[in-house]
């Protein structure tokens, strides 16, 4: 009966400590990607980033650079309140050491 009874309770840990790992006991498997067809013809054009109007070109080059340069001032402006906040976070925790500082020195003279 006593081993009975120690094998049912080793099962008990053995299936409450798998329950609660972290991670899936088996790896997943990734989706494996589907045959392209092999034969020459598609049944959609193919398209390229730039057409053979050169207007066309520009236009599209024009469009890039303008996004680019918003893209670039954003950036510019989000570095910008980080550098902010970091400098004002510095400031308030050197303004916190000298009063824990002063804090101190006027404990011990007392």
């Amino acid at each position: 009966m006593n081993k009975l009874l120690a094998t049912l309770i080793t099962g008990l840990f053995a299936a409450s400590a798998f329950a609660q790992a972290s991670h899936p006991a088996t790896t997943p498997v990734p989706p494996t990607p589907t045959v392209a067809e092999t034969s020459g013809s598609s049944t959609k054009p193919e398209t390229s980033a730039y057409s053979a109007d050169p207007k066309a070109n520009a236009k599209a080059e024009k469009a890039d650079a303008k996004a680019d340069e918003k893209a670039a001032k954003a950036n510019a402006k989000e570095q910008e309140k980080i550098a902010k906040a970091q400098a004002e976070s510095k400031k308030t925790k050197a303004k916190a050491r000298a009063d824990a500082a002063e804090d101190k020195t006027e404990a011990l003279s007392k």
